[in-house]
């Protein structure tokens, strides 16, 4: 005898017939043929949904959240970039005007 045999027999359908399959129509119960009882189900068609339904409220409250979350790892970086960037410029200009050039002459 096979195990697997008894397993997969619940129903008064033998096992290999059309539309009898395992967990078909139950759960827990393997090859039961009885419907579920107290599951409903309902639809709505897709033109009769309103799919922009508090989008532009979603999308800024959304972003908020999204950049407040992250804005701590790329703006500090991007500050001192920044910041560099500007006393690079400024000293730049500086060694390379007369009082530089005065300043740093050999």
């Amino acid at each position: 005898m096979r195990p697997t045999q008894i397993l997969r027999s619940g129903g008064e359908l033998p096992i290999g017939k059309y539309g009898h399959y395992l967990n078909k129509d139950t759960w827990g119960h393997l090859g039961c043929v009885q419907p579920q009882k107290g599951i409903i189900t309902y639809g709505i068609s897709a033109n009769r949904q309103n799919v922009l339904a508090g989008a532009t409220h979603d999308a800024v409250f959304n972003t908020w959240r999204r950049f407040s979350t992250q804005v701590f790892y790329w703006a500090p970086p991007l500050l001192a970039a920044y910041y560099a960037m500007d006393w690079a410029i400024k000293r730049n200009e500086y060694l390379n005007s007369k009082t530089g050039r005065a300043e740093f002459k050999e």
